[in-house]
């Protein structure tokens, strides 16, 4: 079943994301606090993916008005292969669409080959025109990558 995601999904999304190999998980943004923030600043765009009342898989997903983004996509190992992915892809999609948004954008580390071939796949277009950059605000947001 994929539904929305809500603030009572925090404690199996973060356990999702844990079992993930080389996701990264910041220490202030992926809080329970920091997700609370994000989900009430974006309702009903972030969704997730339920089996046997177990998540097994997730994608936070807002905007700025302007232009949408997915974060934290990801599908428990155990599940992928299966259209989970690209219906939670979908749900966000029509979630941005209600709210008038026209753009989509992500980021996916160059390193994370199961990720892109699946964005490749589902038909986003990787861009080579532009670079991304961060700057960091608050050096106490740790980012951690799972082994």
């Amino acid at each position: 079943m994929i539904r929305a995601m809500t603030l009572d999904d925090y404690e199996q999304v973060r356990s999702l994301w844990l079992q993930i190999k080389g996701f990264a998980i910041r220490s202030i943004d992926d809080s329970r606090e920091g997700v609370v923030r994000f989900l009430e600043r974006n309702p009903g765009t972030s969704v997730v993916a339920v089996e046997d009342g177990t998540i097994v898989g997730a994608i936070l997903c807002g905007h700025d008005g302007r232009r949408g983004c997915l974060y934290h996509v990801c599908v428990a190992p155990g599940y992928r292969r299966r259209g989970i992915g690209k219906a939670m892809v979908v749900f966000c999609m029509d979630a941005l669409k209600k709210e008038h948004i026209n753009k989509v954008s992500l980021i996916a580390f160059t390193k994370n080959d199961i990720g892109n071939a699946f964005w490749h796949n589902v038909g986003w277009v990787q861009r080579e025109d532009l670079n991304y950059y961060d700057f960091v605000l608050n050096k106490e947001n740790i980012e951690a990558f799972n082994q």
